[in-house]
């Protein structure tokens, strides 16, 4: 007999809208900063500008017919991903650059701009869709600004930052941004990218775009060891992040490593109370674009028990990018139902409270 497998609701985590062109946010901009648009513009790090193996990072197929960039065009949004997969929530994650701004009250009035556009233009035209409260990460005071700003408004789900900050996100220049985020009940999504103004790997600038892909896994793996050990979560206790688009199978070891340096080493970390890895067990969650594919399928069953993944981990497309993951082929045939059912959707739903 064919056995069918059965459907389960799916929530992607991670759908990228795209601006439709580059006067798009004119109308969201107030008088003087629309005159900087215009006249100067942005001023950001130049360092993850490596080519991209599709145009715009995207699927051949996900350029609307309408001529907009692949994210840009609503009602093919909608036809190609909400309505042909059947997606009942999406998480809308922009990636304008606007957190990476060097002229940070521009890089504010940016973040404004970008999350009016997302609500009046994106979420309320499609109640299927959720956003992310872009914010300038790099002035803790200017990013909880604008947490509180929009924080209440239901349309909003989380706060949005990229990898690759200018400093390891544990410092204290950005706990007033984590203060809002607790105030206003928000979790905080990392994504993949960014350059933060220095080389992008932990041994310098690398030749190919390969490299920078393959090993974005270091500037997450940066990021959690500064949150754990600068004692993040011990000052904000109910603060949680998800790691989007930055793998997942590196952090079983990341764990075990940490947890041998906290015994060694607890000294010099007195405000660590418990072992690192019970952090990051109950403060992390994870999204499943890109899933690490191992050789043999127990492999990942191993994996998913390793990190208590099967509470934590999040189903993702990425669309409208190159490397999308279809909803019934992101992972592994021989997931019991329930596991399958709580990483396509009720993770995600009960950390976005959807």
């Amino acid at each position: 007999m064919k056995r069918t497998r059965e459907k389960v609701p799916v929530i992607d985590s991670d759908i990228h809208n795209n601006l439709p062109s580059g006067d798009a946010l004119a109308p969201y901009l107030s008088d003087r900063w629309r005159k900087h648009h215009e006249t100067i513009g942005g001023r950001g790090h130049s360092g993850g500008s490596y080519p991209r193996a599709m145009p715009n990072a995207a699927r051949h197929d996900s350029w609307p017919p309408s001529g907009l960039p692949p994210g840009a065009d609503l009602p093919f949004m909608q036809e190609q991903l909400l309505d042909a997969w059947d997606i009942e929530y999406g998480i809308l994650n922009p990636l304008m650059g606007a957190g990476g701004q060097l002229n940070l009250e521009y890089g504010a009035a940016l973040a404004r701009a970008l999350n009016d556009w997302q609500i009046e233009e994106w979420v309320k035209p499609e109640p299927r869709l959720r956003a992310s409260v872009v914010v300038p990460y790099e002035d803790g005071e200017l990013a909880a600004q604008e947490i509180d700003r929009r924080g209440g408004d239901s349309g909003f789900v989380q706060v949005l930052l990229i990898a690759r900050t200018a400093e390891p996100l544990g410092r204290r220049k950005y706990w007033k941004m984590y203060e809002a985020a607790v105030r206003n009940d928000l979790p905080i999504g990392i994504h993949f990218g960014g350059s933060g103004g220095y080389p992008i790997s932990g041994a310098g600038w690398p030749s190919y775009y390969i490299e920078d892909h393959g090993g974005m896994p270091q500037a997450f793996q940066a990021q959690v060891i500064s949150l754990v050990c600068e004692g993040v979560f011990e000052h904000f206790p109910t603060l949680k992040f998800a790691l989007i688009e930055g793998g997942f199978a590196w952090l079983p070891p990341l764990m075990w490593r940490l947890d041998q340096s906290w015994k060694k080493l607890r000294e010099e970390v007195p405000d660590l109370k418990r072992l690192p890895s019970e952090y990051i067990r109950e403060h992390f969650w994870l999204s499943s674009q890109p899933v690490e594919e191992p050789p043999k399928r127990e492999y990942f069953d191993l994996l998913l028990e390793q990190l208590n993944a099967r509470e934590k981990l999040m189903f993702a497309t990425d669309y409208p990018h190159w490397d999308f993951d279809a909803p019934d082929r992101a992972l592994p045939t021989n997931l019991a139902p329930d596991v399958r059912r709580r990483i396509m959707a009720d993770n995600a739903r009960e950390l976005y409270r959807l």
